[in-house]
C-alpha cells in the first residue's frame, strides 16, 4: 500500500516537471511570445535545472534540446524508480531491458507531447467561443496554429464553424492508438 502511494508521487513529480518542459519546447517552437504567465511559470518552475543544462547541450534550429533531453532524463528516472519499487525483474539481459526503458520513455514523452496537443487545442477553440478576446487568446492561437492551418487550408468552415479543432483531435487520438500504442507494447515486452 505504502508502494503505490511512493509510486503515484513519483509519477506526479515527474509527470509535472516532464509537462512543463515540454511545454517549454513548445512554446519555443511555436515562437510563442516569451513574455506571458504560462511562460514565467514554467521558467520559474524549470531554470533550475534547464539553465545548467543548456551549457553541455545545446539548441539546433529553433528547438532547446538541453528542455527536450531533461524531460526524457525524468521519464526514464521514473520508470527506474517505478520498476525498483514494484520489484519487476526484466526477462530480457540488463542492456536490452536498459535500451527498453530508454525507449519507453520516448514512448511516454511522445504520448505527452500528444496530450498537451490535444488539451491545447480544446483550450483554444473553447476559448474561442467563450471569450474570444481573453488575454490568453494569442497564446493559445499561436500555440494551436501550427496543427490547425494544416486543416484550415483543406477544410472550409461549416456554417462559420471552423472544424479542424475536431480534425486535430482525431489524428493525435489516431496517433496514440496506433504507432504510440504499438511501440509501447513492443518495448514492455522486454519487460
Amino acid at each position: 500500500m505504502i508502494g503505490t502511494a511512493v509510486v503515484f508521487l513519483i509519477s506526479t513529480a515527474c509527470g509535472i516537471f516532464s509537462v512543463a518542459l515540454l511545454l517549454r519546447v513548445y512554446l519555443q517552437w511555436v515562437r510563442a511570445a516569451y513574455r506571458n504567465p504560462l511562460s514565467d511559470f514554467l521558467a520559474a518552475l524549470t531554470d533550475f535545472m534547464v539553465r545548467p543544462a543548456r551549457r553541455v547541450i545545446p539548441g539546433l534550429w529553433g528547438i532547446d534540446f538541453a528542455s527536450l533531453v531533461l524531460a526524457w532524463l525524468i521519464q526514464l528516472l521514473e520508470l527506474v524508480l517505478v520498476v525498483q519499487i514494484k520489484g519487476y525483474e526484466p526477462s530480457a539481459s540488463l542492456g536490452a531491458a536498459a535500451a527498453g526503458m530508454a525507449l519507453l520513455a520516448a514512448v511516454m514523452l511522445l504520448k505527452l507531447a500528444l496530450y498537451i496537443i490535444m488539451v491545447v487545442v480544446l483550450v483554444q477553440a473553447l476559448m474561442s467561443w467563450i471569450n474570444p478576446y481573453s488575454p490568453l487568446a494569442p497564446l493559445l492561437g499561436s500555440m494551436s496554429r501550427p496543427f490547425l492551418r494544416v486543416f484550415q487550408k483543406r477544410i472550409p468552415p461549416i456554417g462559420n464553424v471552423d472544424l479542424s479543432p475536431l480534425f486535430v483531435i482525431i489524428v493525435c487520438q489516431l496517433l496514440l492508438m496506433l504507432p504510440v500504442a504499438y511501440l509501447e507494447a513492443m518495448t514492455l515486452q522486454l519487460f
